[in-house]
């Protein structure tokens, strides 16, 4: 399977998360503010994309379309995963607080947002799983994987929505994951960068100097463009694999800003002169501490997509767009 790029393509996937993306490793207390933000974020995104006519890919949790701990219960994974550290478990923690989660809804449901999502009919809203599940964790298995994501289904569908691709939680996955993933008919994935500085070893110390040198590759073209011309894989389904991470706006690093939209331009230039594909990806709650920032470098990069627009004919596309074209 294959689809061969006719036009240079820009493809935006946004990890829609809200607190179950970083539940395991950071606080409310710390990082809720930029979580609550996102209420005001991913509608100014749907302005943005709008005003440069711009096919994005919300690739969401399904916890999100909830409104309330009791609602969610009937959806609860008849075998939950087993991770062997249950802290990556959400289930514990719903347990936990229930409380708090129907106190605090603005941090763990959107069910509003990916309404106002799906009323812009251009856009694609995908899958994160159902729980933010981790494949490649300890413990837990690629049965669990098949209910996680058989609830993922049923509650998109129950909202009028069909599921057609996904994008990993933390990017992990392997080939059993995504057999599971096509037995849902959901054919398109977003698949890892192919230089080896963006592969995990089994070795803690260059694994640690792999990740200064992708960070350095954001603001610096150390591995290349990231583009390609074909969207294949021999596991039967749609790989769109991710360019690069869009990394927000650093207070400490801003003299860096104007490099890291520069080496993004060039990417796109790039895909648009070659008619090959950039992708480029974030979380809406990366842009929730410095928002202004942020959103003034995207519409940099949106308006330069206009410009390659105009000159070489440079498209839009969702991920799933790619099943449907198969061009």
């Amino acid at each position: 399977m294959s689809a061969q790029i006719k036009h240079g393509t820009l493809v935006i996937s946004l990890d829609f998360e809200l607190y179950w993306g970083v539940r395991d490793k950071r606080t409310l207390e710390k990082y809720g503010h930029a979580i609550e933000r996102v209420h005001q974020i991913i509608p100014q995104l749907l302005e943005l994309f709008d005003k440069y006519k711009i096919k994005a890919t919300f690739s969401t949790v399904g916890l999100l379309y909830f409104d309330s701990y009791e609602s969610i219960v009937p959806f609860i994974p008849e075998e939950i995963p087993s991770y062997d550290d249950a802290n990556l478990s959400p289930y514990i923690y719903l347990k936990k607080n229930k409380d708090v989660i129907n106190s605090q809804a603005q941090y763990h449901f959107a069910p509003k947002l990916i309404e106002l999502i799906s009323d812009k009919s251009q856009h694609e809203i995908s899958t994160h799983t159902f729980s933010h599940y981790y494949c490649l964790e300890a413990g837990q298995n690629v049965e669990q994987f098949a209910q996680d994501l058989e609830q993922a289904v049923k509650i998109a569908q129950k909202n009028g929505h069909t599921l057609k691709s996904i994008v990993f939680p933390r990017n992990q996955y392997s080939k059993a994951y995504l057999d599971s993933c096509k037995e849902k008919n959901i054919l398109c994935y977003r698949g890892n960068e192919e230089s080896g500085l963006y592969k995990k070893t089994k070795f803690p110390l260059l694994n640690y100097i792999k990740r200064i040198i992708r960070f350095s590759d954001t603001y610096f073209n150390l591995t290349g463009h990231h583009c390609y011309s074909q969207i294949r894989d021999e596991n039967g389904m749609y790989n769109v694999k991710g360019s690069l991470f869009f990394r927000p706006f650093s207070k400490k690093l801003f003299f860096l800003e104007g490099l890291k939209v520069y080496r993004i331009k060039q990417m796109m230039k790039y895909a648009a002169k070659n008619n090959q594909v950039f992708h480029l990806w974030w979380h809406p709650h990366n842009f929730g501490s410095h928002p202004e920032k942020n959103f003034k470098n995207l519409e940099k990069i949106l308006i330069h997509f206009n410009q390659l627009q105009t000159k070489y004919g440079m498209e839009s596309r969702t991920m799933s767009d790619f099943i449907d074209k198969q061009s």
